[in-house]
């Protein structure tokens, strides 16, 4: 749905050619016939711009793993079914990888009904790891910590293991483009210590506004990551003491610059700033996988979670007079060995007649 999505199927691609393979991007909502994708698309990001209440309310219908029946989304996935089988064909692929929940109902299903022949690997990127991730037809799980992988060994009985984020060598401790932007951004911040404000490549969140303004008067300069969205942007650029910033390309150095993030998806630019060594305070999270991750993160002591305004500033008032900070950093793993073990069980299987 969002960049980031697309940005760990692009460094998992990179892996792996590194390691001598080839590698086929399929964006799953593409494989949906009549433009179906770009329809859930466009409602899921108006849905989280506009009605974060009615994204909640489809999320507790369709993602969050209660007990009992629920809605799934089985009847979105089989209509993809076709599609990748020619895909898989074409490309001759030993494998399908799934970066996305869709895209792991769609390989398990098939897996499971002997649509698909070879085996399909989820790499799960959230830290919530909802319902629609998860189906015992997929033959390996991916995730972000230990934790994680032994959550999903236990619910469905299948392989996982823990990989890690998937993240350019570039997200590292000062890289090159830090000392730009701390010039850059020094000319708007007089002696107030930067804080980013993310809102993923969409601009999405909650009264962004009132933070960017809360941090503003408690000393800080709020830099606001709007993303792709121009509206946000404007309407930021608009509140006193405020960096208001579009897309941006040096994402390490930017986050290298800044003396935290205030996150509020427990997506890829928290696990980018973690990766640089930037602390991440959770505060006013989406709804939906947004809080739920959020929270989870927090939980791990990977980040800190702020229940309001006054937490949110003690919590940078601390980090700034040198406190301390959650001490647990995500591990780097391996992520192309389980997949070639994955690839070379599914080739001795074929030629037994197994598969």
């Amino acid at each position: 749905m969002g960049a980031g999505h697309d940005a760990v199927a692009v460094e998992l691609a990179r892996r792996l050619r590194t390691a001598g393979h080839e590698a086929l991007h399929t964006d799953v909502l593409e494989l949906l016939p009549a433009r179906i994708g770009a329809g859930l698309r466009g409602f899921y990001r108006s849905s989280i711009r506009h009605a974060p209440l009615v994204y909640a309310g489809i999320y507790a219908a369709f993602f969050r793993a209660d007990d009992g029946p629920r809605p799934g989304s089985a009847p979105l996935a089989a209509l993809a079914e076709d599609r990748l089988r020619t895909e898989v064909a074409h490309g001759h692929a030993d494998a399908v990888v799934a970066v996305f929940h869709l895209a792991a109902q769609l390989t398990g299903r098939m897996r499971t009904r002997g649509r698909l022949t070879v085996p399909s690997a989820v790499v799960i990127t959230d830290f919530a790891v909802h319902r629609q991730w998860l189906h015992r037809g997929n033959d390996l799980h991916l995730c972000l910590t230990e934790e994680i992988a032994q959550d999903v060994r236990l619910r469905l009985g299948r392989p996982a293991t823990a990989c890690g984020p998937l993240l350019p060598d570039r997200f590292r401790p000062h890289p090159v483009g830090e000392s730009s932007w701390r010039r850059r951004l020094a000319d708007s911040a007089g002696h107030r210590a930067p804080v980013l404000l993310s809102a993923g490549a969409w601009g999405v969140g909650s009264r962004l506004g009132a933070t960017a303004r809360l941090l503003s008067r408690a000393g800080y300069l709020p830099v606001a990551l709007c993303g792709r969205n121009e509206r946000l942007r404007g309407a930021l650029a608009k509140v006193p003491g405020t960096v208001a910033l579009g897309w941006v390309a040096d994402m390490p150095g930017l986050i290298a610059a800044c003396s935290a993030v205030v996150d509020n998806a427990a997506g890829q630019t928290a696990l980018e700033a973690l990766a640089v060594g930037v602390p991440v305070i959770g505060y006013r999270p989406i709804p939906g996988h947004g809080a739920e991750g959020v929270h989870r993160m927090a939980a791990l002591g990977l980040t800190e979670y702020a229940d309001d305004a006054r937490q949110l500033v003690r919590a940078l008032d601390r980090l700034g007079s040198g406190g301390s900070v959650p001490g647990r950093r995500l591990v780097r793993g391996d992520v192309v060995h389980p997949l070639e073990r994955l690839t070379a069980h599914g080739r001795t299987d074929r030629s037994t007649g197994n598969a």
